[in-house]
């Protein structure tokens, strides 16, 4: 047969949601992911799985004031590399650039573990599904001298409460809990973060930061979710070192070796 190793939960692509919930149990889910009961993954225990990855999970608080510190490397990192943020107002001047993000996006994501390609159908499909509902302010981009992307952040309003109180429903009232949430809401989720190779460790991160905070400030936002990284991602890790951090929740990817009959290795 050829199969040496089971492993999961994985999706089909690295957009999908990945691991099982090991800790966290009773603190806030967000969209990105799921939620499962503890005895999940003891279950997978029982039957001989053991830990291949772990993704872990922190909840950051917003200071009140744009970070001194990060806002001097963010300036920096602009005019040494003569970079520039890309100003839009409306959803329709961001789609232009939405291919070069997940591009950008592949680029920046292929060493990481569970990565896989996406197809030219994949990421049309993912573009329809995202950019019709994403706020300009919440997708900070950064190009370089000639127009090119090198840098962008996903991030949006939590939805987590909104959906508690919809009861999981959109009709008949479910979505004006959604609406509201996405018009004002002391909580934001981070989805996707990415930087051109060549660029990493030249401040850009640090560019996306400071936008997002001072976007933060001003609509009242005081907690964020980072949504999933992988344990030994030192650089993402390294970003919150600014900001005052919990580490509340952490998901595993298990895995099962097999013999050469495709049972389970002794």
């Amino acid at each position: 047969m050829g199969l040496e190793a089971v492993h999961g939960p994985l999706g089909f692509t690295d957009m999908d949601r990945e691991g099982m919930l090991v800790e966290g149990f009773d603190e806030l889910a967000t969209l990105a992911t799921n939620y499962n009961y503890p005895y999940y993954p003891q279950h997978m225990e029982r039957l001989g799985y053991v830990k291949d990855v772990d993704w872990i999970e922190y909840e950051l608080t917003v200071p009140p004031e744009p970070n001194e510190t990060i806002a001097r490397i963010a300036d920096l990192a602009l005019r040494r590399n003569k970079l520039q943020l890309l100003k839009v107002r409306r959803k329709k001047d961001l789609l232009p650039y939405a291919y070069q993000l997940f591009d950008l996006l592949q680029e920046a994501y292929q060493n990481l573990y569970g990565f896989v390609p996406l197809t030219e159908k994949q990421v049309q499909s993912y573009v329809k599904q995202y950019f019709g509902f994403v706020t300009p302010e919440f997708v900070p981009v950064v190009l370089d001298q000639q127009g090119k992307m090198v840098g962008f952040g996903i991030v949006m309003p939590s939805l987590s409460r909104a959906l508690q109180k919809a009861g999981g429903r959109l009709f008949p009232f479910g979505f004006i809990h959604l609406l509201r949430a996405l018009k004002k809401n002391d909580r934001a989720d981070l989805y996707l973060v990415g930087v051109k190779p060549e660029y990493q460790g030249k401040g850009v991160n640090a560019i996306l930061m400071d936008r997002m905070h001072r976007h933060f400030i001003k609509l009242g936002v005081t907690k964020v979710e980072s949504n999933p990284e992988l344990e030994h991602n030192a650089n993402v890790q390294g970003q919150w070192k600014y900001y005052e951090k919990r580490q509340h929740k952490r998901r595993r990817v298990f895995i099962k070796h097999l013999d050469r009959d495709g049972q389970a290795a002794a």
